[in-house]
């Protein structure tokens, strides 16, 4: 596979309305630093099927995507995921899991009926991902689909478990960042001559009431990085603006 385009997609209309805090993207973002992956895109929705399907299918058709979905894999009318994950990525075909069903049996009992043993119906083909705390799993699908729990005590190991066995590390990149004393608009005839493959961004600033701009650029090319930010360089001291340099 090309570089992953990791997808974070959120779901929970109680995020949205005030009464809980995400803690999953900043998890996520950080885990995948760590290893040499960025996120590609994060999505924070409520509880609605057809937002879900939508958003979903959009992933999908990236033949890059890598997803973690948090929440709605749970057994009350409000958790969607299972059904719509079979919808957009299998055949829309819910079927027991022979291991989760028997996890959830030894761990309820006869409270396991009739609600919980839901929570085993999965897409066709799933594979478990280990629930650290009571064992209740998420699940997975062509190792690149990957839907836990909305909690994070729960989900944020299945991240660490789904990154360490499909995705363990990622290509270096290096980069360079600099902060100019101008504004942005004196260096967008250099932005346009950046090779296209150079990850680059722009971020206008004001100090004391005056504009200053971050520049930054990275590859997982060292000497087309360097080339790329003396290419910056060299035009700010043509037009004697000062600059200081960010170690990153």
């Amino acid at each position: 596979m090309k570089t992953p385009h990791f997808y974070a997609v959120i779901i929970g209309s109680e995020i949205l309305n005030g009464r809980r805090e995400d803690k999953h993207f900043l998890y996520l973002r950080d885990t995948l630093l760590q290893l040499g992956h960025t996120l590609f895109a994060s999505f924070i929705i409520k509880d609605d099927p057809v937002l879900i399907r939508n958003t979903f299918s959009m992933i999908k058709n990236d033949p890059y995507a890598v997803m973690f979905s948090f929440g709605g894999i749970g057994s009350t009318p409000d958790d969607l995921t299972r059904q719509i994950a079979s919808d957009v990525f299998s055949d829309g075909i819910l079927v027991s899991h022979a291991q989760f069903c028997s996890d959830i049996i030894e761990r309820f009992g006869d409270a396991a009926y009739p609600h919980r043993i839901h929570m085993a119906a999965l897409p066709k083909n799933s594979e478990l991902l280990h629930n650290v705390i009571n064992n209740m799993s998420g699940f997975y699908l062509e190792k690149r689909y990957f839907f836990m729990p909305g909690f994070p005590e729960m989900s944020h190991p299945m991240v660490n478990e789904a990154l360490s066995r499909f995705y363990p590390r990622g290509k270096t990149i290096y980069r360079q960042t600099l902060i100019a004393q101008t504004s942005e608009n004196t260096l967008i005839e250099c932005m346009h001559q950046l090779d296209p493959s150079v990850d680059f961004s722009s971020l206008p600033m004001i100090n004391g009431g005056n504009p200053i701009v971050e520049i930054s650029v990275a590859s997982e090319d060292k000497e087309l990085c360097d080339k790329s930010f003396q290419f910056f360089i060299h035009a700010l001291e043509k037009k004697t603006i000062s600059y200081k340099i960010i170690v990153n």
